[in-house]
Formats: C-alpha cells, structure tokens, sequence
C-alpha cells in the first residue's frame, strides 16, 4: 500500500457565539473563518483525515501540502508512521511550519489506519479507559460573580472539576481563586490556567495564593520559553505545575521542563501542539516514566482519543465560552466523556463540509 494522493479543503469555521473574552493582553475568539482539513488517500482505497482549526490554518495547510507534502509524501508507505513522523520534523527544520501543522500528517495516518482495521484509534493506541471524567475549563468572565455563577452551573450539569482562564492580573486571580474556592467548597479539584501571562516574580505570588486556596495544578502562567524560569517558580511555590503546552519541540522538549523539576504535576499531551498523535503518545510515556501525569489538551475529537488511551491523564478538557452554561454533548449527566467507537478518528459533525468529506464526519449518536 502506497500513498497516491495528498489533498487539502477549506471549510467554513462559523465564529463563537457569542464572542467571548480571554485574559487582558490577547485577543478573543475568532470571528468566521476556514478551517483546514489533510486528506492522506492510497491505492487501496484505504485514507485517513486530519483537521486544523487554528486562525490562518487554510491558507496554510493549503500552501504547505502544494509546496512539501505533496512531494513527500506521495509513494510513502502510510502505516510507516514513525518514519514519516520523523520526516515532517525534518522538513521542519527548513520550513518552520505553524505548530498544529507538525502533528497534522500524523493524525491522518492514524486516522486512515483506523479506518483500515476498523478500529478506534485510542484502541490502536492500546486503550486503558472507556470513560474519563471532564473539568469546566472556562473563558474570561466579565468578574468575579460571573465565574461563580458559571461555576455553579458546570457543576449542577455535572462536570467534575473547574479551570479558570482568568483576568490575567495576577492580584485579581488570586481574589477569584479564593472566592471560588469559598464558593464550590474544598471537594471539588480546581485548576488554574494564566495563559502565559506574568513574568516569574508575579507569577510566584499568585501561585502562592492558588496554593492556599488548594488548587489542583498551575498551568502555563509564564511564556515557555525559559525553562530556568520555570524551575525557580517550581522551587518557589507549593501548588504543582502542568507546563510544556504550547513550547515547540514535543516530548523532547517536556523531557527538559521534567529534567529542571519544572513539571511538579507533569505536562500536556496534545495532538496539535505536540506533534501529533504519535508525539502526545511519546510525551505521556515520558512522564509516567518520572511518575508524572500527562494532562490533555483541548476538547477536538483527537483529544478524546488521547484521553481514553493514556493511563497518566486525569480529566477531559471541555470548554465553557458563555454565561449561559451548555454541556458538550459527548460529555453525560454525571460528567463523564465516553470512548470514541467511529473507525479512526473522525472530522466533528458541527461543520458544513463538502460531499468528498462527509463520509469522515463522526457518525455515532452522542452518549445519550
């Protein structure tokens, strides 16, 4: 079996609505745009899709797959995965390709060898769970009594956990921190995400503060780039840290966040920012190596995936985006996510694709 064909589509992304809001410093959400979707097809029929959501994402898949891919990949053994993840790393080096695109080629080759073997991937992958419990993860809110009344409302539809992406001022985190601590109780896991928003001395006082108000992990309150700094916060303050998200460079570069007793809770796996399918299966066996956890990233279909098959991740991550609290449909009454049981990995249903890629789109009805 050989690769034949290399395509990339553009689909509508409609924008959130209603728009929302992170921290002061970043833009909000995305108004309408294109989405990106690989199709890897081969000589036997056999093919496998990958989507990229992030803004600028179809234009750039579009000119990527023209320029390399194409070239590339065509005559390629599809289920040599480690080799062909290794090649776009190498293809890296000279084109610097947006983070997401380095694990886009990945996700479609597992996503076509599951098809192939009409399997789930997280099956593939070897399984460990067929459901996992999902944490709120919200957007900024207007203020304080805005994050407490959407956090009663996580929890009344049964999420199991709470996340704040929060104001992004490190004295007003700490007071919503403590207030929502108040507020749902000391048995309910909270968690705390600064969007790389502080430098190192404000970054300390604020987890100082989560960690009086007995927050589960600190995650990303610095930009990733300077691994010393993360290990002075570590050494710092009593709260764990989740970090090595959006720093290029996957499992070898989490091994230098874990080699810096930076990773005091672990790392995040993720299939768009850590190179893959193949690459977040690389950086949750890193961690569990050092007895660390491997927190997924993001609530794509990928992650579900991910979440089912590695054993050191604790929640699925579901994004709140508006006061008026909606429960994600994969997720049940008592807050849990269910294993995938499409073939492969699937494109999201919510999207208006053309007739080429509707046979891709998850099919099973929601858990209900």
């Amino acid at each position: 079996m050989h690769i034949t064909h290399v395509e990339s589509f553009r689909v509508p992304l409609p924008g959130a609505t209603p728009p929302f809001v992170w921290r002061k410093g970043l833009l909000g959400s995305a108004p309408d745009g294109e989405a990106a979707v690989l199709r890897i097809g081969t000589d036997s029929g056999a093919t496998g899709v990958a989507l990229a959501t992030r803004p600028g994402m179809a234009a750039a898949v579009e000119d990527i797959v023209e320029r390399v891919l194409r070239t590339e990949l065509v005559g390629a053994d599809p289920l040599q995965r480690e080799l062909l993840w290794h090649r776009v790393w190498e293809l890296d080096r000279t084109e610097e390709f947006p983070l997401p695109v380095l694990g886009l080629v990945d996700i479609a080759l597992w996503d076509l060898a599951g098809r192939l073997y009409e399997q789930p991937v997280w099956q593939l992958l070897g399984g460990f769970r067929t459901k996992i419990p999902a944490y709120a993860s919200t957007v900024t809110f207007r203020d304080i009594p805005e994050f407490l009344d959407v956090a009663t409302a996580c929890l009344e539809l049964g999420y199991q956990a709470v996340k704040l992406h929060a104001f992004g001022d490190a004295r007003a985190d700490a007071e919503l921190g403590r207030r929502l601590r108040e507020h749902v109780g000391d048995a309910i896991p909270l968690m705390y995400d600064g969007s790389a928003g502080f430098d190192l001395p404000d970054a300390i006082q604020l987890g100082r503060a989560l960690h009086d108000a007995g927050f589960l992990w600190y995650e990303e309150p610095m930009r990733e780039f300077s691994v010393t700094a993360y290990a002075r916060l570590a050494r710092s303050v009593g709260i764990p840290l989740l970090v090595a998200e959006t720093s290029d460079g996957a499992h070898m570069n989490s091994a230098d966040f874990i080699a810096a007793g930076a990773a005091t809770y672990g790392v995040r796996a993720s299939a768009s920012t850590r190179g893959g399918i193949t690459g977040a299966m690389r950086t949750a066996h890193l961690a569990d190596s050092f007895r660390l956890r491997a927190e997924v990233l993001g609530d794509e279909i990928p992650s579900r995936h991910l979440s089912m098959a590695i054993s050191n991740t604790t929640f699925y991550e579901s994004l709140i985006t508006s006061t008026e609290v909606r429960k994600k449909p994969e997720i049940d009454g008592e807050g849990f996510v269910h294993a995938p049981v499409d073939p492969g990995i699937a494109l999201p249903a919510a999207l208006d694709y053309p007739a080429a890629l509707r046979p891709y789109v998850e099919s099973t009805e929601p858990w209900t």
